[in-house]
């Protein structure tokens, strides 16, 4: 079940979600420090946290699913969105070298499906980053953010996804050790609270950010096959000798 593009648009601009953007971005910046000349992709909503990589990769395009709804990015230069399905993207296989997944994996109806069309659009060795809602977590269990609805995992769920998609697990954090409280003055100790979090590495962050890299050779299992049994199209008619 997928948020509205709108509701996904005023949590960010709410003092709650500043924090959440400020946070979760820091950690998507620590674990892909560098994209200049990459093309970067988006899946979900994702836009609060592209703008890291727009100045230095060499595209950025964020692809909103058709059950979310879009919204114009960037709004003061050409467009940059689409609104597509999510498991069909408008590209060509190896289209791109990273992709980011936000409010994506836990909002799809089909998150194998989800990620065997990123596993087709990523270039060989690409890498993914999936910013998943904790289950442990408070966020998780809190409606009044988008990090409380569809499903969240816990990190071997996660760690099984990916593995069975055809991806090899190979960074971790963790973010948003804040509780999901909007008031300013709880707000203002959310620093506090991270680094506390990070510190003590505490189970209860809401967000998993997970790394992966596209296993470019795969095992196919293998198919059983049956014996054919060969069946003559024309039955055989006696025909007389010549001369006869």
């Amino acid at each position: 079940m997928s948020i509205d593009v709108v509701d996904l648009r005023n949590f960010y601009g709410q003092r709650l979600g500043v924090v959440a953007r400020r946070f979760v971005g820091r950690g998507v910046r620590a674990l892909w420090p560098d994209a200049a000349g990459q093309r970067v992709l988006g899946i979900g909503y994702t836009t609060p946290y592209l703008g890291l990589f727009r100045d230095e990769a060499e595209r950025c395009l964020a692809f909103m699913p058709a059950g979310q709804g879009v919204l114009k990015w960037p709004t003061a230069r050409p467009a940059l969105s689409a609104l597509v399905d999510e498991n069909d993207w408008p590209l060509t296989d190896g289209a791109g070298e990273r992709v980011l997944l936000v409010h994506a994996l836990e909002m799809t109806n089909d998150p194998a499906a989800l990620l065997r069309e990123v596993w087709r659009v990523l270039a060989a060795g690409g890498r993914l980053l999936a910013v998943v809602p904790n289950r442990r977590g408070v966020w998780a269990r809190t409606d009044t953010t988008p990090f409380g609805h569809g499903r969240p995992y816990s990190r071997s769920q996660i760690n099984q996804l990916l593995r069975e998609t055809w991806f090899t697990p190979s960074g971790w954090s963790e973010a948003l050790y804040v509780p999901p409280v909007p008031r300013g003055w709880f707000l203002r100790s959310a620093v506090a609270w991270e680094r506390t979090g990070a510190t003590l590495s505490a189970p209860f962050a809401g967000v998993h950010l997970v790394e992966a890299t596209k296993q470019v050779y795969r095992a196919v299992p293998a198919q059983r096959r049956f014996k054919r049994s060969l069946v003559p199209a024309l039955e055989p008619v006696l025909a007389p000798s010549p001369g006869t």
